[in-house]
Order: structure tokens, then sequence, then C-alpha cells
């Protein structure tokens, strides 16, 4: 990873790629295609392929009231975007001296001046500078004033037409749609969140739960949900992945409004207190909902335990 702290440092090693630019929140299929393109042009030319990012979000200093709720983290997105191809991930740590730069200085000391950029792929709703005053027809007549070539690539849309995006994919999510979201991401929606402390209601009915804390993306609507769990390893080998049914929001059986994330990891006996927990979200099962009792409510535990279980055997 490079992190960009100004607009003169920059390593010599990344200079005179193929760039892309943007906010890759959720690294979905839409930026999949995009990233696909880049790496192609890339390859074509022998040029590394560079991928470059934003954190934290710009709106968190543009609108700060309106900062949308993040579907990955970063180091994941990172991690991704490297899956996809890239020969190396730039993050911006967004600042008013990146944000105050007027779009022709942003692109004269940036993507000039820092990057040095053989050619650039970019999507039809890319801005660049402050108040967004470049765009990709701007963008395209100063590309082609510098001889630099400038791929515009087709958004990606599903079968009723409607474009892929970010904020599409959050809206499926606070809809409790996973499985949707999973269409548009190209893989599950995952969380991750620390393990801590909770009043061990679970536990006392034979349920126990890994209650999460901390979580850092996107949390989707109330319900049940099957889920898959990452349990980290002592020994630094990959995680072991648990089935697990899933909780979000209150308990109202027992009077409690506060939204919670409680996974239950059907079949896991240990002690996972303090570990960091990585959890994808494969369905949504129920909503959220009163019991007339604790017999009720563990007879319908049963079956959303079983339910999960099966969605997660048919992985």
């Amino acid at each position: 990873m490079i992190t960009i702290e100004n607009v003169h440092d920059f390593p010599a090693r990344a200079r005179g790629a193929y760039v892309t630019i943007g906010n890759f929140d959720g690294v979905h299929r839409g930026h999949a295609r995009l990233i696909s393109e880049l790496v192609a042009r890339a390859e074509a030319v022998g040029a590394p392929a560079l991928a470059v990012t934003f954190h934290p979000h710009p709106a968190t200093f543009l609108r700060p009231d309106r900062i949308p709720d993040p579907l990955v983290w970063l180091e994941r997105e990172i991690g991704l975007l490297r899956a996809a191809g890239v020969s190396d991930v730039a993050v911006f740590k967004t600042g008013p001296w990146l944000l105050e730069l007027s779009a022709r200085e942003f692109f004269e000391r940036v993507v000039m001046g820092q990057f040095g950029v053989r050619g650039m792929v970019e999507g039809p709703n890319f801005f660049f500078g402050r108040d967004r005053g470049g765009n990709v027809a701007v963008l395209r007549k100063w590309c082609d004033e510098a001889g630099i070539e400038l791929r515009v690539a087709e958004p990606l849309t599903t079968d009723d037409g409607r474009m892929i995006s970010s904020s599409r994919i959050r809206a499926t999510l606070a809809d409790g749609d996973v499985a949707e979201a999973r269409a548009l991401l190209g893989r599950p929606h995952r969380v991750r969140g620390v393990v801590s402390h909770g009043a061990g209601r679970g536990a006392g009915i034979g349920v126990p739960t890994a209650n999460l804390d901390e979580i850092d993306v996107l949390i989707p609507a109330d319900g049940v949900y099957a889920a898959r769990v990452l349990v980290p390893s002592a020994d630094g080998s990959p995680p072991t992945r648990w089935p697990a049914a899933c909780n979000i929001g209150p308990n109202p059986t027992f009077g409690e409004q506060a939204r919670k994330v409680e996974a239950h990891l059907i079949g896991f006996r240990g002690d996972l207190y303090g570990q960091t927990l990585e959890m994808d979200l494969l369905r949504r099962l129920r909503p959220t909902r009163a019991f007339a009792g604790l017999d009720d409510l563990l007879d319908q535990i049963g079956r959303d335990v079983e339910e999960a279980l099966r969605v997660c055997e048919a992985e």
C-alpha cells in the first residue's frame, strides 16, 4: 500500500502506471469490471496497474452529516483490489490539502506531477477536484492534450437495467436483503467486530452467542440471518469457518431495546472473548419479533439454527 499525504511524495516504482481513482467502497462487481479493464490496458503496454482510493471518505469533511456507512474496512478494500488484479493500491489520506485542490490543480499536480500516469480508466460518473469541478469530459480533454489515454468503462447493470453501485448495495442491506447484496457485490457482505461480554442469557438457555461490538461497516436491517463466522487460528493458519445463526437487533422477548449483533456458532466450543471475528451474512431467515415466552423462543431458535446450518451446508 502507498499512502499519499501531500502533492509531492510518491514512490518511483508506482509512477508511469495505468491508474484508476475513486471510492471503491465494497469493491463490487461494477468496480471489478473497471479494474479488469485497467489491468488489461496496463498489461498491453507493460505498465503497472494502480488503484487509488480515499481514506477517510471525502464526505467526512464535505458532508459530515451524511457520511455513508462503509461496506468494507480499509484493509479489506485494499485486499479486494489486489485480488482483482491491480499491481498496487495508493490511499489518499483525505484532508484539506487534497479537497481544496481545483480540478486543474488535481490533474496537473497529482495525476501528472505525482503519478506521471501512462493512462487512466474511470467510470462515467467520475468527478474530481474542489466542488467536483472536473468530470470525465473535462478529464478526456486534458488527457488528450497531454497525450494520455483515457478509457471510460461502461457501468455494469443488472437485468432490470439498474446500475450496480455502492449506494444501491447500502439500500439493499438496509432492507435486510443480504442475498441481493451478495449478487451485487459478487460475494457475501462481511462485518467484523470484537467479541464482548453480554448479559450471558444465551449461554444460560443453552444457545451461547458471540456478541460483536465495534463493528465498523454497515450493519444490515434487524433480523435473524444465516451466516458464516471466520474464527482466527492461534498458529497463524487460515481462519476456521463456522456456520452460524446471527441475530441483529433488540431482544424484545426480554424487554431489551438496544440493537446488538449476536452470533451463535453452531457446534463451537471455546472462548472467543476479546477476539476480532469476521462474519459473512448469507441469507435473512426472518425478522426480529417478540415471543410469548422462553419455550416459544427456544423452539424458534432451534428452527433458526437448523435453517442456518442448511444454508451454510448448501454453500
